[in-house]
């Protein structure tokens, strides 16, 4: 060609030998393993979505019990929850929040004593509004003289026959026999001697707050329950004759 300025660039091609054309084939595998990892992938996917459906399902039971609880009655469980809150605030609280009660039968409310675990239960149906530590009086025959005094175990079901608040108490004889001191004569009547919150089940069995100092009685009445001021204080006003009281 005549020179034009334009450069021209002659190129080839270089050949392959066979054996880079040919590269080696790479070995399948099983139809049959191939298969039985589809299969367990399916069967992994499935398992998956039951589980989610499973926890889906109990996530919607959950949120249905927790609705179907009144709302006034979960503030309740919560406010007496405080057992910093002395009765008069937490009472006048409770008054403003469920004035509706009023309209429900108390049968609603019942206490449960463990005597095994030693808790005092203040139940609403089958939710747990209030809870605390409480002492058992054991079952005690006392012995004094020609006289005799037997207190059994407190179990079986109860209703309310009386309460009392801020009752003066004449402590009985048996009393000072259990401390094997001599009764005085007359016997004295000592302010909230049996406790400042007392609930009578029966002729002999009480559940009561913790009695003074200077009574002579320390401690659970025999055949009888301790709960502490505070829990009674809270619950006293929600209690009355028709509520069950259940001692197991």
């Amino acid at each position: 060609m005549d020179a034009s300025g334009i450069i021209a660039v002659r190129t080839g091609f270089v050949r392959m030998s066979r054996r880079l054309r040919k590269a080696p084939k790479r070995p399948r595998p099983p139809w049959a393993l191939s298969l039985g990892l589809l299969a367990l992938a399916a069967a992994l996917g499935f398992g998956a979505a039951l589980h989610r459906r499973s926890l889906e399902s109990e996530f919607a039971e959950s949120v249905r019990r927790t609705a179907a609880v009144p709302a006034d009655v979960k503030r309740l469980r919560q406010e007496l929850a405080d057992s910093e809150a002395d009765a008069k605030t937490l009472g006048a609280q409770l008054d403003s929040q469920l004035r509706y009660l009023e309209s429900v039968k108390s049968e609603d409310f019942f206490i449960v004593l463990d005597t095994a675990k030693k808790r005092f239960r203040f139940q609403y149906g089958d939710r747990v509004v209030r809870e605390a530590a409480a002492e058992p009086g054991p079952a005690k025959t006392i012995e004094a003289g020609k006289r005799r005094w037997t207190f059994p175990a407190l179990s079986g079901a109860y209703s309310i026959r009386e309460k009392l608040q801020g009752a003066d108490w004449a402590p009985p004889a048996w009393v000072y026999a259990m401390n094997r001191t001599p009764a005085p004569a007359p016997l004295p009547l000592i302010e909230n001697g049996l406790g400042r919150y007392v609930i009578v089940l029966s002729g002999d069995a009480v559940i009561h707050s913790p009695p003074p100092e200077n009574s002579p009685l320390k401690g659970a009445k025999p055949g009888s329950f301790l709960v502490p001021e505070k829990d009674l204080a809270a619950i006293w006003k929600r209690v009355g004759p028709r509520t069950r009281v259940y001692v197991f």
